[in-house]
């Protein structure tokens, strides 16, 4: 039941005008939206940037949108009769004419949405909509009336859902398939998991909304309205509402109540085809939805009324996802395909709008973004392709965040990132789900060009392996931390991220395909199904209990299916499956239970799988499987366009395979009711072949075929050619002889009607009317064939020889029946075209062809998968193939429309049920109507286990895609015969080639023995030089070509063994060499050391490494750098000096710059004086303060007192235990993980440097060994040719030579030479022949073995050579042997005799000592090596005790960086305070000094006023009668009012009212002061009063005021400084509390870190004799409570007692001497006070004697003359001198121009003179003419025209004279005056204007 109260206020659209309730009090969004809506219709509600895409499709959208909606019966909602009388018009909403067209739609036929009350309650009259601003209560009141007027209304479901199509007129029942089960998931839609409730989730499957119980598994569906898929889900904050926005042509949103299911409200108009997002906001009263391809339309709807508020293009790509900002309403963030989006409602002066800021990704790479989150201030965080997280911030990339080393926070895109309890979660495709902290995120700032911000997470989870996270979603339980996630891979997992002791692991509560559902196979006698999919897994189902039973994961994917049929396994258990990469594997289906092994098993499976066998027939995906009705064949078929049979009797055993024209896409054998068993296979490119059964071979005359291809095998072809347009063809001329038919029809009729009253001329007017209506037919469809020819999608047989097939593109529309030709072998499948002999018209599937067909039992349907999603099933006859009464079908679409194309359609075994596979990952499970009812509870059996299953091996599984098929097994099993049998002929001619070789070297042999003039050249067996020559450089050019075949395999292990080096042997300092003793079993090896790392070399800059800083350097630099440019400057500047001095040398001076000089000297001289007795004076001052200086306060101490009292308290008590919980860290022993690294940096060079040094000493006792050894064979040389001289009787055994062990010279294991190169190449060759277990375990021990006995033999052979060739002592011993003569032997001499006694004594002397000497080099050798070893063993406890040391500095540094993060927060804190409280106190500092400078200020002024009152006290003089008045005028009170600064002429005003101000300001000032006692005048000086002392006060009192004023500053700036003073220091205070508690939670944090190191164990070897902790003469049990101490430690604490007691005796011995010094200099201190206040007396005495007064001795020293005086006289002087010159200057301009002037008065004069004359003439001329005229005027009656021309020039003339005088004449008045302006003079006319012109 809906419940009564509606937890979010109400909103109700009329139709432009939304009366909006506040929502937590805030009514400015509702406030902006209402005036919005009164001001503009809803057809304006776009941004001008859309005007382009809405403004053509508003009106379509309004008209096709309400026909596409209401095609079928409109809506009605169910409301009670008590309900239509409550509803009433309730405020005065209004709407305006606009808005009221687009309710009612353009047309108005159309019936609206039908409630149970009417639409007046909506709608009122016409008019303009108002809106008064109320508070808050007064909307309160008006939500409550309108939650009392507005009821509950919903609407019906059942009219409102969409039904499945029937022909009309036929008996086909509308609930032919009712939905059971869903066992599909469509896993990569997004946002395709929402939580109801805490058990209830919901998801989209193709038509329908599956409401799922987690607890019960029970499923419940909601259909599409639309019938064309739904888009997109959501679910309201509360969650008593979920929305469901569909697809379609112009789709709704239904909005449905939770739990009743029932359709609350539906939006219309959001988007043209589907919604791609819905979101509601944060208080769930808007809802804002965004359109998919192609208009993507983002709208806000006020969904409670059904009315949209804003809507816009939300971008030009597709978006993915629409949230709002839960922290702010009017802000929402969409993304998508390379953008994201920031939008934010604003309201402008044409209304409110969604104002949209594009995010600029700048250096960042761009790339879609699935996952964001709004943070606080309009910051956004969104995920990336490559994993990184980006915060956006102004539509910018502020950083990119990533993990340490530059890592990615994910391997992949991320997809949701969402806020919980303070945490930051992200999820993505890489499976995994990190928490972040989100204050870090919410801070993060890059520090340099890069962007990258490197964060760690603080917890993660893998979920598990191949996972990819989509969305997550948190489940309401209570102390839980459980979230639900859609995994992309199949899975929806149950997650717990408390991330505690009790965390569960990640749970999958649902397993599903993952992808496109490419097959489903139906068990022949039980409800058992079986699906596969690409995503490499096979699953079985009970359909009828709706379990999901067992699946099996492979390496590749699954792209056919079948279910072994009942004649080859009667238990039904089998299953064959064909994968991507050609493999076809049988499955056996069995139940666990009946196995003995599962005995006793808690948990056992309902089912489980077992792999039978494996085998792989093609080399491309497997396309389909058939068994033959018999069972005896097996047929696969794939794209690799083959078709192999397989033997099914004889295990599977291949038959062979035959090559098809193209990629087969289905096969079918015949049924039992064809005569022959055939093949039906269909190929995709447009081929149907037809092949028989195939024939089978015997096993003997299989072994000799090469090939399984089976060549002689009659099959027939159909080439299917394109009819269609043939058909259409038809289908019009029909069409129109039918249309023509009827027209006869009417023409007879009419005729019939009109005969009785027809008459002639009316007949002949109907005639002409007949042939006028006659027009011409338009031409026919033209015949189309399709150059591609259109793919074959399904097809079956209709009898023999005869079938059915259905196709997709152009040739869609139609079923065609086909008819193979006769077989003909000699034709080509190619050049055929074959055409169907029939057809049947299929409804709608123009564009929709059918995809699959299954019929039932009966075969009285034929259920037809359609590419739509779409099931539709045609009602036949019985056993009617032929499809002759095909006539009515039943139509519903269940999987998604556009992406769920059906793969697989089926029937069970009864005809009960109907499964479905589509390509949207979804799994239907239909009921189909029928007598019988389903029993309740029904189930189907599994298979019991064949007996001897579990104890059966399982076949070695075909998992590497390049595995060979059968076909290349075989081929490349006779290739391998063929090319031993050709081994086997070239080892018998190798053979023949033996024997022959031998007999030729019998020959040679023979020819050897014979005389040399007998015996043949060597040449001479040769028969041809030539074929040698061929031979040798066919040999040679073979072996070059084997290098150049072997160079790429010879550069590629050239590369690999410089990778191994480099990664093993060059990082190698040393490698272990071991030294063996000569005598004894002793042995010292050296350690193997590794390079030290880059990290260990460099060290850190110490304070004293440290490289300076730039403003150090430019400080040293600086000064040089002036000094050189001032150098340079000078020697620059020298030349000009000099010249401009040697000028001055020949210049004689003028007496001013004399005068100038002497005064500037004079300055000078005075000047210095003054500066050497100031310099004195400052000298005694500064020895004066540095002696007050080094007088001590009286609160002084000492600092090395200060330091000894800190060293004391520190070690004062009891010794401190770092495991004491009130144990202080110093400052000097806070250790961080820096320090840790730099001791285990310390810790590792050492060692290494020890370990280095012991190498070295090792190695140069191999090198004394093998110097040993050399002389040793030497001297065993030297003894082997003194016992050739000796009888064998007194012969002494030979000491054997010592050899040097492989060991010893590790180095020479990477040397090799031909030899040893050729018995690896023996031993590789020996260990091919043996198994290959037992060549790993040779090849590895044997190989190196060979090349040391190898290397060793050869290299001792080598240094007993060498050692003899370079021993310098091989000569120290050489003795004469005896030379044998050719003469016979005499007997010797007495004298011989006695000579050879002499030599023996001799030899047997140099015997005996070199044995001596060779026993004495090996015992020396031999102490050497013991002693090294010792030293060795010694170090090697070093070593130990070192690496036990770097394990407990390793595990401090892992704790310490753990620390290191929050102890760096906590120290900046304190650092951060720590400054703040050093800047607080240096502006203490700064005020207290600028107030004590005030304070002197202060003082100062107030002296000045004293000595200005003094000053004129004096100048007036006693006994002056004017002195009261002089002294009023000068304490007068005026009030001054501040001149303030004029900022521009546009203050002029201002400045006006400001001066008035004054002027007032200054009257009542001096109103305020007549107010004294006696009123006075100070305008005027009084009679008989001194002017000057008049003027003198008048001038004191503006400096007295001056000062006043002054002192008022003073005082409020002193004011001013002691409250900041006090505010300073009351913030100082704060500081310093916030520092006192910030340092001690660094110090709590120091001890925590403290005792989290103190729990590390540390490993500490003990002697016995070290343990001084004994209970009764035996070491306790337990030493827990035992302390470890070093014997230094422990000394120094016995020490420190005995210097304490000698130190408190001598301190006390001090303070008693100090104490009669203090009292000893106290004396002296007070003879000395009287001493010098007599002689400041005496000073005082002499001053009044000399001065008459005390002074300033100082100022009178420094009294000179005024700098500033002497200055001003030179300037002044300087000025004089220039301006002198400038007069002058001006003089000598002044008569020059005088000169010009009278030259000019007299040029003019002239002028005049000139006129005058001209006057003179003119008048004669004017006599003249007038006497002309008189005596003339009779000749003529009238004037002629030359004349009266003449005289027009004559008066311009006189009038241009008369002009130049006047001008002439201003001219002279002008240069009459000084500084007149001259013009220039006028020009006269042209002479050609004064000539006449020719008549």
């Amino acid at each position: 039941m809906r419940p009564t109260t509606r937890q979010s206020p109400p909103t109700r659209r009329r139709g432009g005008v939304a009366v909006v309730t506040a929502v937590n009090g805030d009514l400015r969004l509702l406030l902006c939206l209402e005036r919005w809506a009164a001001a503009r219709p809803f057809d304006e509600m776009k941004e001008p940037d859309d005007q382009d895409t809405d403004g053509g499709k508003s009106d379509r959208s309004k008209d096709d949108g309400k026909q596409s909606q209401w095609s079928s019966k409109s809506a009605s909602r169910s409301v009670t009769e008590k309900e239509e009388t409550v509803l009433e018009d309730t405020t005065d909403e209004t709407f305006t004419e606009g808005e009221e067209s687009y309710l009612a739609g353009n047309d108005s036929h159309e019936e609206p949405l039908e409630r149970s009350s009417s639409q007046d309650d909506y709608v009122q009259s016409t008019g303009e909509s108002r809106y008064v601003e109320t508070s808050v209560p007064a909307a309160e009141e008006a939500e409550e009336e309108v939650k009392k007027k507005i009821p509950e209304i919903f609407y019906d479901y059942t009219e409102l859902v969409s039904m499945p199509f029937v022909t009309p007129d036929l008996n086909i029942p509308l609930d032919l398939l009712t939905l059971v089960h869903s066992f599909g998931y469509d896993c990569r839609k997004r946002a395709n998991l929402q939580l109801l409730d805490s058990n209830t989730v919901m998801y989209i499957a193709g038509n329908q909304l599956i409401l799922l119980n987690l607890k019960t598994k029970e499923q419940s569906y909601l259909r599409s309205s639309s019938n064309r898929g739904i888009g997109v889900i959501g679910v309201h904050p509360d969650q008593t509402y979920f929305t469901v926005a569909e697809k379609g042509i112009f789709p709704k949103i239904i909005i449905y109540e939770y739990p009743s299911l029932r359709p609350y409200r539906i939006l219309q108009d959001g988007t043209e085809l589907s919604y791609a997002y819905v979101d509601f906001n944060s208080s769930g009263n808007l809802l804002a939805s965004v359109g998919g391809n192609p208009d993507y339309t983002l709208t806000i709807w006020n969904w409670k009324e059904e009315q949209p508020i804003l809507r816009t293009k939300a971008f030009s790509q597709e978006v993915f996802k629409v949230t709002f900002n839960p922290d702010n309403e009017e802000q929402l963030t969409t993304c998508g395909s390379g953008h994201i989006k920031f939008w934010e409602m604003a309201l402008t002066f044409t209304g409110l709008k969604l104002q949209g800021s594009l995010g600029r990704f700048g250096k960042t790479v761009t790339t879609d973004i699935e996952g964001y989150m709004e943070l606080p201030h309009r910051k956004v965080l969104s995920g990336s392709e490559w994993g990184n997280m980006l915060v956006w911030e102004g539509g910018l990339i502020k950083a990119e965040l990533c993990r340490a080393e530059k890592k990615s926070c994910h391997q992949g895109p991320i997809n949701q990132i969402m806020l919980d309890e303070g945490e930051v979660i992200t999820a993505g495709s890489d499976g995994w789900v990190r928490i972040w902290d989100f204050e870090t995120i919410d801070t993060a700032d890059t520090t340099d060009d890069t962007g990258l911000l490197e964060i760690e997470p603080i917890n993660e989870l893998q979920v598990d392996k191949n996972v990819k996270l989509f969305s997550m979603i948190k489940m309401n339980e209570t102390g839980n931390n459980f979230w639900l996630a859609q995994d992309a891979s199949g899975a929806i997992w149950k997650l717990d991220l408390s991330f505690s002791n009790i965390t569960q692991d990640p749970e999958c509560l649902f397993s599903f395909h993952s992808g496109a559902i490419e097959a489903v196979a139906v068990s022949p006698h039980t409800y058992l199904m079986a699906t596969t999919a690409l995503d490499c897994s096979v699953r079985i189902y009970d359909f009828a209990s709706k379990t999901p039973l067992a699946q099996m994961k492979f390496k590749q994917g699954g792209t056919a299916l079948t279910w072994v049929p009942q004649l080859v396994s009667y238990t039904g258990a089998q299953i064959v499956a064909g994968f991507e990469d050609g493999v076809v594997r049988i499955l056996e289906l069995y139940d666990p239970k009946g196995l003995t092994i599962f005995a006793g098993r808690k948990k056992i499976s309902e089912a489980d799988i077992h792999l039978k066998q494996v085998f792989k027939p093609h080399t491309a995906p497997v396309t389909a499987l058939a068994y033959e009705r018999d069972g005896e064949i097996l047929a696969t078929g794939s794209k690799d366009k083959t078709v192999f049979f397989f033997d099914v009797e004889k295990n599977y055993k291949p038959v062979g395979y035959i090559t098809t024209p193209g990629p087969v896409c289905q096969l079918t054998w015949s049924s039992v009711s064809h005569p022959d068993s055939t093949l039906l296979i269909m190929c995709e490119n447009g081929y149907v072949l037809e092949a028989p059964f195939p024939t089978i071979k015997e096993e003997e005359e299989d072994r000799d075929v090469v090939s399984y291809e089976i060549t002689d095998m009659c099959i027939k072809c159909f080439h299917f050619s394109s009819v269609k347009s043939k058909i259409l063809r038809l289908i019009e001329i029909e069409k129109r002889k039918k249309q023509k038919e009827l027209k006869e029809q009417e023409k007879e009729l009419r005729k019939k009607q009109l005969d009785a009253q027809m008459q002639a001329g009316e007949g002949k007017e109907f005639q002409m009317e007949e042939e006028g209506e006659e027009e011409e037919d338009e031409p026919l469809p033209e015949i189309f064939i399709p150059s591609t020819p259109c793919q074959i999608l399904c097809g079956f047989y209709s009898e023999p020889g005869k079938f059915w097939v259905s196709l997709g593109g152009y040739d869609s529309g139609f079923l065609y029946h086909c008819q193979f030709p006769p077989y003909n072998e000699n034709c080509d499948f190619t050049e055929e075209n074959d055409e169907p002999f029939d057809f049947r018209v299929l409804e709608d599937t123009e564009d929709n062809p059918i995809q699959t067909i299954t019929f039932s039992i009966n075969q009285d349907m034929m259920f037809c998968g359609m590419q739509n999603g779409a099931i539709r099933i045609y009602i036949l006859s019985q056993n009617d193939l032929s499809l002759n009464h095909m006539v009515g079908y039943w139509n519903c679409n269940m999987h998604d429309n556009n992406y769920g194309c059906i793969k697989g359609i089926s029937t069970s075994f009864d005809d009960r049920f109907l499964v479905t596979v589509g390509a949207d990952s979804n799994i239907f499970v239909f009921s189909i109507i029928s007598e019988f009812e389903l029993k309740k509870g029904i189930k189907a059996k599994v298979p019991s286990p064949r007996f001897g299953i579990e104890t059966e091996p399982i076949p070695e599984d075909i998992e590497d895609p390049k595995a060979y098929s059968i076909e290349n097994a075989r081929r490349k099993r006779e290739h391998d015969k063929l090319m031993e049998e050709v081994e086997e002929i070239k080892a018998g001619k190798r053979e023949q080639l033996k024997v022959l070789r031998n007999e030729f070297c019998k020959l040679l042999e023979m020819n050897k023995e014979l005389p040399k003039h007998m015996q043949f050249k060597r040449t001479d067996f040769g028969i041809d030089s030539k074929i040698r020559a061929e031979i040798h450089r066919k040999t040679a050019y073979k072996i070059q070509q084997v290098e150049k075949e072997l160079a790429w395999e010879k550069e590629k292990h050239h590369l690999g063994l410089m990778k191994l080096q480099h990664r093993f042997r060059d990082s190698l300092e040393s490698d272990t060499i071991v030294v063996h003793a000569i005598q004894s079993d002793h042995k010292i090896s050296s350690y193997r050391l590794v390079k030290p790392s880059q990290y260990s070399k460099s060290k850190r800059p110490s304070q004293s490494d440290r490289r300076p800083s730039k403003l150090e350097r430019f400080e040293k630099e600086g000064a040089g750098r002036k000094d050189s440019l001032r150098d340079t400057g000078r020697s620059v500047s020298m030349p000009e000096e000099s010249i401009i001095e040697k000028g001055k040398k020949f210049r004689p001076k003028t007496l001013s710059e004399i005068m100038v000089d002497n005064q500037i000297e004079k300055a000078r001289k005075l000047k210095l004086k003054a500066a050497r007795a100031q310099l004195k004076i400052q000298q005694r001052k500064k020895e004066w303060e540095e002696l007050y200086k080094s007088k001590p306060d009286d609160d002084y101490e000492d600092p090395k007192d200060v330091q000894a009292i800190k060293e004391a308290q520190l070690c004062m008590g009891g010794f401190n235990l770092k495991t004491a919980p009130d144990y202080k860290i110093p400052e000097h022993m806070r250790i961080n993980a820096a320090k840790k690294e730099e001791e285990l940096e310390h810790l590792d060079t050492l060692a290494h440097s020890k370990k280095s040094h012991m190498n070295k000493c090792i190695l140069s006792l191999r090198d004394l060994k093998m110097a040993v050894i050399e002389e040793i064979q030497c001297l065993v040389q030297e003894l082997k040719n003194i016992q050739l001289t000796l009888p064998i009787s007194k012969h002494v055994p030979i000491p054997q030579i010592p050899q040097i062990h492989p060991e010893e010279i590790p180095e020479k294991r990477f040397q090799y030479d031909e030899e040893t190169l050729l018995a690896f190449r023996r031993q590789q060759m020996k260990s091919e022949d043996e198994k290959a277990p037992h060549v790993e375990q040779v090849g590895s021990s044997g190989l190196g073995g060979g090349f040391l006995r190898l290397s060793s033999g050869k290299d001792g052979d080598l240094t007993a050579r060498d050692s003899l060739s370079r021993s310098p002592k091989a000569c120290t011993f050489s003795l004469d042997t005896p030379k044998f003569t050719e003469f016979e032997k005499a007997e010797p001499t007495d004298v011989e005799l006695e000579i050879m006694k002499r030599d023996e004594i001799k030899h047997l002397y140099m015997q005996q000592y070199l044995i001596s000497r060779i026993k004495e080099l090996i015992v020396t050798f031999d102490a050497e090596l013991r002693l090294l070893r010792h030293q060795k063993l010694k170090l090697d406890t070093q070593m130990k005790l070192s690496d036990l040391h770097h394990v407990t500095l390793f595990q401090e540094m892992l704790l310490l960086k753990n620390f290191e993060k929050q102890e760096n927060i906590l120290q900046k804190r304190v650092n951060l305070l720590d400054e703040e409280q050093q800047d607080l106190q240096w502006r203490i500092n700064e005020t207290l000094k600028e107030m004590e400078e005030k304070k002197h200020e202060i003082a100062k002024l107030q002296d000045q006023e004293k000595a200005l009152y003094t000053g004129f006290q004096a100048a007036i003089g006693e006994n002056n009668k004017f002195a009261s008045f002089l002294m009023k005028v000068l304490k007068k009170k005026i009030k001054r009012v501040k001149k303030k600064e004029v900022k521009g002429d546009g203050d002029g005003d201002e400045e006006s009212d400001d001066s008035s101000e004054e002027e007032s300001s200054l009257e009542s000032g001096e109103d305020e002061s007549g107010t004294e006692e006696e009123v006075f005048d100070d305008s005027a000086c009084p009679e008989n009063c001194d002017v000057g002392l008049f003027e003198l006060a008048l001038q004191l009192r503006e400096k007295r005021l001056d000062i006043e004023e002054a002192l008022v500053e003073e005082k409020k700036i002193l004011d001013n400084l002691k409250k900041e003073y006090d505010a300073l220091s009351k913030k100082v205070k704060v500081v310093a509390t916030n520092l006192d508690a910030a340092e001690e939670a660094l110090e709590a944090y120091q001890r925590e870190k403290q005792q989290r190191l103190n729990e590390l164990l540390v490993v500490i070897p003990l002697k016995f004799h070290q343990m001084e902790h004994v209970v009764f003469g035996e070491l306790p049990s337990d030493l827990s409570g035992t302390l470890v101490f070093s014997n230094h430690s422990l000394g120094q604490l016995q020490e420190r007692i005995v210097q304490l007691h000698e130190e408190n005796s001598r301190q006390q011995k001090l303070n008693k001497e100090y104490r009669e010094r203090r009292k000893k200099l106290i004396r002296e201190k007070r003879e000395m006070a009287k001493t010098i206040n007599k002689m400041e007396e005496t000073v005082r005495q002499l001053m009044i004697s000399k001065f008459g007064r005390v002074i300033d001795l100082e100022a009178l020293q420094t009294l000179t003359v005024s700098t500033t005086l002497e200055e001003l006289k030179i300037k002044k002087l300087r000025k004089e001198l220039l301006n002198a010159k400038e007069m002058k200057m001006w003089e000598e301009k002044i008569a020059q121009v005088q000169w010009e002037l009278t030259t000019k008065t007299k040029e003019h004069t002239t002028k005049l003179h000139q006129m005058n004359d001209l006057c003179i003439e003119k008048m004669k001329l004017d006599s003249q003419l007038n006497t002309l005229q008189n005596q003339q005027g009779n000749a003529f009656q009238g004037p002629r025209k030359a004349d009266i021309v003449a005289r027009e020039k004559v008066t311009d003339l006189i009038q241009a004279q008369a002009q130049r005088i006047l001008a002439l004449k201003e001219e002279i008045v002008l240069l009459r005056k000084k500084g007149g302006l001259i013009l220039p003079p006028i020009q006269p006319p042209l002479e050609s204007q004064m000539k006449p012109e020719s008549l």
